[in-house]
């Protein structure tokens, strides 16, 4: 599902990544912890498209995203990859459903289709009753549940989650970790998650240590 070789990252003469060496298998839960400014966002952001490496090569099933046209790219993204962040980012103005609908919009699907999908999506994580609230009607586990439907619209390939239980208490947190396994084994979702959480990083397949921009542990 994902290979990343060699990846170095800079940001002028600070050195953040150095020679990162990864792979994920289709349906592998991966977890990358360690402490702050070890590197690990700049490595999901990598990993996930969001910014490019100074060296090195990245695939997601098969293709090098990085060697596409940026329209390319952004559909790639679009279409391949989804993101659940530590806050949900939904957008205040919209619906649940609206927010769960929107990548699909984008990619083009019709809207009855991206309802139908949506709902699905919702009713699947037990939002199905929340469908017109808005965010801020909606509780902070609620609202990531909703973030995870969105990040699901498209059926990516693989999902990067960077701190996603962050903001929540432990029982919301605990769901969330749940759901994550639950999604693997309903969907043979794969995730790569950036985490503090030491709970979560233990549930994962792989908890993979990074320090000083190297992967210097693997369990």
């Amino acid at each position: 599902m994902l290979i990343a070789k060699n990846i170095h990252k800079s940001f002028g003469e600070l050195s953040i990544l150095q020679g990162i060496d990864l792979h994920v298998q289709k349906g592998e839960i991966i977890s990358i912890v360690g402490s702050s400014g070890a590197g690990k966002t700049t490595l999901l952001q990598i990993l996930g498209t969001l910014d490019k490496p100074d060296n090195g090569i990245v695939e997601i099933n098969g293709i090098n995203p990085f060697k596409l046209s940026p329209k390319k790219l952004s559909e790639f993204r679009n279409q391949s990859i989804g993101f659940v962040f530590q806050s949900h980012q939904l957008l205040p103005e919209f619906s649940t459903i609206e927010n769960v609908m929107l990548p699909a919009l984008i990619k083009g699907i019709p809207k009855k289709q991206a309802f139908d999908d949506a709902y699905q999506l919702l009713e699947l994580l037990k939002l199905d009753s929340r469908i017109l609230h808005k965010p801020s009607e909606l509780s902070g586990g609620e609202q990531q549940r909703a973030a995870v439907c969105r990040s699901l619209i498209n059926k990516p390939g693989i999902i990067f989650a960077d701190e996603p239980s962050g903001n929540l208490d432990s029982q919301n947190a605990k769901e969330l970790h749940d759901l994550f396994f639950f999604l693997r084994k309903e969907l043979k979702q794969t995730f790569v998650i950036v985490t503090h959480n030491e709970t979560l990083a233990n549930m994962a397949d792989r908890k993979i240590i990074i320090s000083d921009g190297i992967l210097n542990n693997e369990n």
